[in-house]
């Protein structure tokens, strides 16, 4: 499947701007089952710095400065992206990763592998993710079982989230604690990753938090909007011996080729796919506007 995507991000100020700071995620890495063919920013007013890296989890990180007054700050991306990731979900089901419970992932962890060190890290507290309180690991044990395969046990907890929790967007922010989200049972999936992500690791199994885009189907017989897109969120589950497996808790279903991965990392903070600085005295109106179109 080949994918072009639009990814427009508006800031509107009403009162100027006279310098901005800020770091964009929004470059797709590549990821298994996913080639990023060609990519684009532009960038309103021009920037007069601009600069690209790979970050410590291999995200393509974009920073760029405006050093002059301004009332909007305008930064569209496009990009096309083979993904043909259908293929591997039948792998899912085989003994290598459905049949690991989950005493054996956590011998396994102990382990110097350099695919369980790098994956040890995501068992860790993170900004958005720290000490969580006893709801969170209560919930994560009604799944989660001594004996049990985890990858069964990650399947159900992504099938309650979408059960338990209604999604309200606004309800929350980029700053809402996990343990308030899990008071409400409201949120984003944003909210709804990262609460998987806690329960994940309060078991002590590695868990990371994966951004990018779900391409919208409309109905039959009607148009797709325009803008009806949208950044999405999901988690993925590390399996000792087998390797990551992904799960959407907002759809209630394991990622294919709709869901387009863009960067991974501990939580929310690590990926947001756009956040910086400005130097101004009013406040700002923000638009954000995907558009995911097939080209094959």
């Amino acid at each position: 499947m080949l994918y072009s995507i639009s990814h427009t991000t508006k800031y509107d100020y009403d009162a100027p701007v006279s310098y901005c700071h800020n770091i964009a995620v929004l470059k797709s890495r590549r990821s298994l089952g996913q080639e990023l063919l060609e990519y684009k920013i532009h960038i309103s007013p021009e920037a007069d710095e601009i600069s690209e890296r790979v970050d410590f989890f291999g995200n393509y990180i974009t920073r760029f400065s405006i050093q002059k007054e301004h009332t909007q700050l305008k930064v569209t991306t496009v990009s096309k992206i083979r993904r043909e990731y259908e293929q591997f979900k039948n792998d899912f089901r085989s003994d290598a990763c459905s049949k690991i419970s989950l005493d054996q992932a956590k011998k396994s962890l102990l382990k110097t592998e350099p695919d369980i060190l790098e994956a040890k890290q995501f068992a860790l507290e993170s900004i958005f993710i720290k000490k969580t309180d006893e709801a969170i690991s209560n919930y994560a044990k009604e799944s989660f079982k001594p004996n049990r395969s985890i990858f069964e046990a990650a399947e159900e907890l992504m099938q309650r989230i979408y059960i338990d929790f209604d999604f309200v967007s606004g309800f929350t922010s980029v700053s809402t604690p996990i343990n308030e989200v899990m008071r409400n049972r409201k949120g984003v999936c944003q909210d709804f990753a990262q609460i998987a992500i806690a329960c994940i690791r309060s078991v002590g199994l590695p868990a990371r938090y994966v951004s990018g885009y779900i391409e919208t189907i409309p109905p039959a017989g009607q148009e797709k909007l325009v803008g009806a897109d949208a950044s999405h969120a999901w988690f993925s589950i590390f399996i000792p011996s087998f390797g990551w497996v992904d799960f959407d808790p907002t759809n209630n279903q394991i990622p294919g080729d709709q869901h387009i991965v863009v960067g991974w990392g501990r939580d929310y903070y690590d990926v947001p796919p756009l956040k910086g600085v400005v130097y101004g005295s009013g406040k700002s109106k923000l638009k954000v506007e995907v558009d995911i179109s097939r080209v094959l």
